[in-house]
């Protein structure tokens, strides 16, 4: 009684007028997604370079910290998306979920255009909550434009992809531009403006979304008795606590954070399996299944996520970015993903179709997923013990753009599966829970992701032979992971229970 739930009965989809064969609030979710990715990819590619720059005055011995505050803010992330589902869901609804979300984010992105270490901390503690708050919700609000058993409901989550990776492809180019000619002085950009950028950014998507949420017809609207400012205020009040308490999370040590992470996660894997063995042994099997699964979830996203952490300081300082007279911006590798998402989407798609009855398991495209980042390590290992230059003591630029090419192959062979996978596999009465375990193993891999980075700078900074000597681990331990998971796939299958 009282909850924050849709105003419109269960199943009943309002008439909504229909633009390019979809629904058309699908197109204000595009533009309101494209804008906030724009801003959180905006200062992301920025953050570790900036904190080099701004508070050790560019000394690479500032490497190894910037490199944990970035996982702990990134694992900070997606911790927080589990609370902000359940304060839509229960308290203020998907509509107003998303407003206050984008304000808070704007809030916090300009907080950390300050220069000042408490204000990053306090401006990144700040975007956290309001993350939360707006990005599991604003996936949530597509699926319900589209009726349970509308065909077109998987193509309009194609579409609200192709905004995500449109939105992470701009911001870098965008912002890096931006910071390079306005204030920008040879070799150290004007952080200031990134971060400045990217809030405005957070502000259009706020603005597109208050002048569009018209068009939803009261999808994602609390319920009447449910619609007062009070649920508001209390929010907002939860929002102000939790900044405090994520600021101190941000400046433990990493270890300590992922020593609580982990106890995070325990509780609801022991949970689920609890409520496994209740339902019967074939519900047992499947939660066993989806926790192993989360484990090899971490190792992905450890690695896969140096792209905001080492591997800027790699192309900052290792990775020979002339190309005919002129310097490709650092920040600019970080859009060769989107591209190569948006670009190879299609195509492994249509090799799944292809292969037919051949297509591999689940555990498999984990697998792959775990080779394929892999493989991106093993060419860094080669470029760094075969390929640097003599005089300039740097490798050529196209190992590292291969790098991000080959990482995004990985990533498509896993990511996507991932949150479908879960849904199929939790017992029903938690699968809000099993979402919750998932958003955690990625959140443990990202924090995961700062240590590493750290240790591959080290105390005195990146350089050729530490770099080697990080990545050639990168490579064992994901090459190990992915052919262990390829020789265990039959019997984490047969615990799957025919999920496919």
């Amino acid at each position: 009684m009282g909850g924050a739930v849709d105003t419109q009965a269960p199943g009943q989809i309002p008439e909504f007028k229909q633009v390019m064969g979809h629904p058309r609030p699908l197109w204000m979710l595009f533009m309101t997604e494209f804008w906030e990715r724009f801003a959180f990819y905006g200062m992301r590619w920025a953050l570790t370079l900036y904190i080099v720059a701004e508070f050790f005055q560019g000394d690479a011995a500032g490497e190894r910290t910037a490199s944990e505050l970035y996982g702990a803010y990134l694992a900070l992330v997606y911790a927080a998306a589990i609370f902000g589902g359940y304060v839509a869901d229960k308290l203020i609804g998907y509509q107003r979920s998303i407003l206050i979300g984008a304000l808070i984010m704007g809030a916090g992105l300009f907080m950390i255009s300050i220069p000042s270490q408490t204000m990053l901390k306090v401006g990144l503690a700040t975007v956290i909550v309001g993350n939360g708050l707006f990005k599991p919700i604003i996936s949530t609000l597509v699926g319900k434009i589209y009726a349970s058993g509308d065909v077109r409901r998987d193509s309009g989550f194609t579409i609200f992809y192709m905004g995500i990776n449109m939105g992470a492809f701009v911001a870098p180019l965008l912002t890096g531009w931006l910071a390079e000619k306005l204030l920008g002085e040879s070799g150290m950009p004007a952080y200031k403006v990134v971060f400045i950028a990217s809030g405005i950014g957070m502000l259009l998507s706020l603005l597109w979304f208050w002048f569009g949420r018209a068009q939803l017809k009261g999808v994602g609207m609390v319920a009447p008795e449910a619609a007062g400012i009070g649920r508001v205020l209390l929010v907002l009040v939860g929002a102000a606590i939790a900044v405090p308490c994520i600021y101190f999370l941000l400046t433990i040590d990493a270890a300590a954070l992922q020593w609580l992470l982990l106890a995070l996660f325990v509780v609801p894997a022991i949970m689920l399996l609890v409520e496994g063995i209740r339902e019967g042994s074939i519900a047992r099997d499947k939660v066993i299944a989806m926790l192993l699964i989360f484990g090899f979830n971490v190792l992905f996203w450890m690695f896969f996520e140096q792209a905001g952490s080492s591997f800027n300081f790699l192309a900052d300082r290792i990775v020979n970015r002339d190309l005919w007279g002129w310097e490709f911006p650092v920040g600019w590798f970080q859009s060769v993903n989107s591209i190569a998402i948006i670009t190879l989407a299609p195509l492994l798609a249509w090799i799944w179709v292809k292969m037919g009855s051949k297509n591999p398991s689940i555990p498999r495209k984990f697998g792959l997923g775990l080779i394929f980042n892999g493989l991106a390590f093993l060419l860094l290992m080669f470029a760094l013990s075969s390929l640097v230059d003599a005089e300039t003591l740097k490798i050529p630029f196209w190992t590292l753009f291969m790098v991000y090419v080959i990482q995004s192959v990985g990533e498509l062979c896993l990511s996507p599966i991932g949150l479908s996978m879960t849904t199929k596999l939790a017992p029903s009465k938690l699968a809000g829970l099993a979402m919750g375990g998932w958003f955690l193993s990625v959140a443990i891999g990202n924090n995961l992701s700062g240590i590493f980075a750290g240790s591959v700078s080290g105390e005195s900074g990146m350089t050729t032979d530490s770099a080697l000597a990080g990545y050639t681990f990168g490579f064992w331990a994901l090459l190990g992971a992915g052919v262990l998971l390829f020789l265990i796939a039959p019997l984490i299958q047969k615990l799957m229970h025919g999920v496919k």
